[in-house]
């Protein structure tokens, strides 16, 4: 009777070391959960940012190009030329 008492009482240190692994296990889960959604979320406004400055890095080459810059004077040109394409297209459709 004895051994499987001590049986038993193995089994229970087993299941109440386990029990304390999946809880820690869980914290940590719950942790990483929390740092990969901030995470994401600076992903996320850099991602915007990024593109914001894009953006302007391409307004601010226009814009030096049409100061008189010889760096981006073809770039500059095809901008003008897509734009003035685009007026184009507006005009015939309201002519239309």
């Amino acid at each position: 009777m004895s051994v499987i008492a001590e049986i038993i009482d193995t089994l229970e240190n087993k299941i109440e070391k386990l029990i304390t692994k999946i809880r820690s296990l869980d914290k940590t889960n719950q942790d990483l959960k929390i740092e990969l959604t901030k995470s994401a979320h600076i992903i996320q406004t850099q991602s915007n940012e990024i593109e914001a400055l894009k953006s302007q890095y391409e307004t601010l080459k226009i814009a030096n190009s049409l100061l008189g810059s010889d760096d981006n004077k073809r770039d500059t040109k095809l901008k003008i030329n897509s734009l003035i394409r685009e007026i184009d297209y507006c005009i015939a459709q309201l002519s239309d």
